[in-house]
């Protein structure tokens, strides 16, 4: 579908209130999933770093296997109904009522389920509206500024994690709460940075639902709306060959975002083991990594646009490949940081660009259920990374060879990525010219 028709001040707003949702969702991944919520439920609820980590991975992984299942679904529901933003608002609000409710998590170990509960709901309610918020993109931006905003959007996303953690390691953590009058032993200090992030994704959600155009009702019913969802992905399905050009880029990017993914989940843990590096550096290495990750994305936002998503994608493969070897080889602290924030350059831009290349190559009838399976081929095999790594690390005794299988994963799809035509900056045809 193409850009909306408006003023080109209305359509900047409106495309900056889009990419600010990045800055807003970011504190969300970046507290709750990584760096608070996570080690908070591991060690004051389950109380135990080995079964804390187990639990912490299930609820992961089941929240990953339905919203992989979930996502396709949603999307073609959404393309039948027309509108995006009812969406986008209500999984908004899910992940913001969701995330308040972790105040209430006590460190006790009877609150288990009660946290498991209320954490994987967030999840389901950030990953689905992330479907319908990327949707948005190739409605709102030209075909040739479509890299630009998804990157701006990306470098966004994380200096609002960055920041987000900054506010909650030194106004929260670090302080104990002090200047609140918080009490320690019942955890408040840590557990106040659950409100901060609720409100935080809520106040900066604000812009894109206010400012940004949406698509018209199509009229249908919701029931049948959801019946011919169901029909268009049977149909899709019945005639795969037609979008057998978006089929092989999204095996490629579950490929590569599985390297991806595994690079940030074992990143802390060879920093530690191989280097030495304590919590507090590991934690500056991670703010710095996503630092540098902001500033790729924004700097290749251009060279999108220029050379197309895919061709950016493969640049950004060959980077990060390249500097992930290098981090294997070194033997020093100081080469780790140096390859390390050169690997963060292509993070960013790896990210983008996958997102521009789908808003420029999906057919424009199924936008949201490509993104739907966007969604889809982030999470489906999500294991195999983490699973291979610690594999090999078992086998080797080694932790550089377990983190060497990450180079199989973004060799694989660095070659199917080149099979994948170029969009170039054009909205590509729904049927594979091949």
């Amino acid at each position: 579908m193409p850009a909306v028709s408006q003023p080109s001040h209305g359509r900047n707003r409106a495309l900056w209130a889009w990419a600010f949702y990045d800055w807003a969702n970011s504190a969300f991944f970046t507290i709750i999933l990584t760096f608070v919520f996570a080690r908070y439920f591991s060690q004051s609820v389950v109380q135990d770093d080995v079964a804390g980590t187990e639990a912490w991975g299930q609820i992961v992984g089941i929240s990953g296997i339905a919203i992989a299942i979930l996502a396709p679904i949603l999307g073609a529901i959404a393309d039948q109904s027309g509108r995006l933003k009812p969406w986008l608002i209500t999984f908004t609000l899910v992940c913001v009522t969701a995330t308040g409710m972790l105040w209430f998590i006590t460190p006790q170990t009877d609150q288990f389920w009660e946290a498991a509960f209320w954490v994987g709901l967030g999840i389901l309610g950030a990953e689905f509206a992330f479907i319908f918020y990327n949707a948005m993109l190739p409605e709102l931006a030209e075909p040739d500024h479509v890299g630009r905003w998804s990157g701006w959007g990306w470098g966004l996303g994380y200096a609002g994690g960055v920041l987000s953690l900054v506010v909650v390691l030194f106004a929260f953590i670090q302080s104990e709460g002090a200047w609140l009058g918080l009490d320690t032993a019942q955890a408040e200090h840590v557990r106040a940075s659950f409100l901060l992030v609720a409100m935080w994704y809520l106040v900066f959600s604000l812009p894109i639902f206010f400012l940004t155009p949406d698509r018209p009702p199509t009229g249908l019913p919701a029931r049948q709306a959801v019946r011919a969802g169901l029909a268009q992905i049977a149909d899709s399905i019945a005639h795969v060959r037609r979008y057998r050009h978006i089929l092989r880029f999204l095996i490629a990017r579950m490929l590569y975002t599985d390297g991806l993914a595994t690079v940030f989940t074992f990143g802390g843990v060879y920093a530690a083991g191989t280097f030495g590096m304590d919590q507090t550096q590991v934690l500056m290495f991670a703010i710095a990594l996503n630092v540098t990750a902001g500033l790729g994305a924004v700097g290749f936002a251009w060279v999108d646009d220029t050379i197309g998503g895919r061709n950016t994608v493969l640049l950004s493969l060959v980077g990060l490949g390249a500097s992930a070897l290098a981090i294997l080889l070194v033997e020093s602290v100081t080469g780790f940081w140096v390859w390390g924030m050169i690997l963060g350059i292509f993070v960013g831009p790896l990210q983008s660009a996958s997102r521009s290349h789908l808003a420029r190559a999906a057919p424009e009838h199924l936008q949201t259920q490509m993104f739907g399976l966007f969604a889809f081929s982030g999470k489906a095999t999500a294991f195999a990374g983490p699973l291979l790594v610690g594999l090999v690390t078992g086998l080797t005794g080694s932790q550089r060879w377990g983190m060497a299988t990450i180079l199989v994963f973004l060799l694989v799809g660095f070659l199917l990525m080149l099979t994948v035509p170029s969009t170039k900056g054009q909205a590509e045809a729904a049927v594979d010219p091949a």
